[in-house]
């Protein structure tokens, strides 16, 4: 006999302790920035640096992978094994590992984008502009992981295979104002 999770099935989880648990990874990171910041400020910034690449890579890698799980997850019958199986998959990937990382993204990158800087060129406003994108984007899987956790997906899996490609193309332009710095 197979047993599987429901999505949301785990009771100790309830969603205070999910807020609760997002809130305190939040001050925690903040405290964390701020300390390093007022304590070693010339190294504060290699560091800001370090744990803002480490944040996105997390969220670019959960932002690659979770339309590839609705790929997969339009395929089969709602309410089969397979797909309470993708719904646990979904909601973890989301809540522990994407929602996190956007988070860190966005404090580290404010940060150095202020502190290194100063919010000034055209590099950076249209890195922000697309990360604002990006952060959109990560919206709309979040919803799309609620639509599938309450099995009301209305969208095939073509449209998920073209919005796989979505976060990568929006990576590659970052990349290249970040790197080349055209502007």
């Amino acid at each position: 006999m197979t047993i599987v999770a429901k999505a949301g099935s785990d009771p100790a989880m309830t969603p205070r302790r999910r807020m609760i648990r997002a809130v305190m990874s939040l001050v925690i990171t903040l405290v964390g920035v701020i300390a390093l910041g007022l304590l070693a400020p010339v190294a504060a910034i290699a560091w800001i640096k370090v744990l803002h690449v480490l944040a996105v890579i997390s969220w670019m890698a959960g932002l690659l992978y979770l339309p590839r799980l609705f790929v997969y997850h339009s395929q089969v019958a709602p309410g089969s094994e397979t797909s309470e199986t993708f719904k646990v998959m979904e909601r973890k990937l989301l809540e522990y590992i994407i929602n996190p990382a956007m988070i860190v993204t966005w404090i580290a990158g404010l940060w150095l984008a202020w502190q290194v800087y100063r919010f000034q060129g055209g590099w950076l406003h249209g890195k922000i502009a697309l990360v604002l994108l990006l952060s959109g984007v990560h919206g709309f899987f979040a919803g799309a992981v609620r639509r599938f956790g309450d099995d009301r997906n209305t969208r095939g899996h073509g449209f998920w295979r073209i919005m796989n490609e979505v976060p990568t193309a929006i990576m590659v332009l970052v990349v290249i104002l970040v790197i080349v710095k055209p502007f």
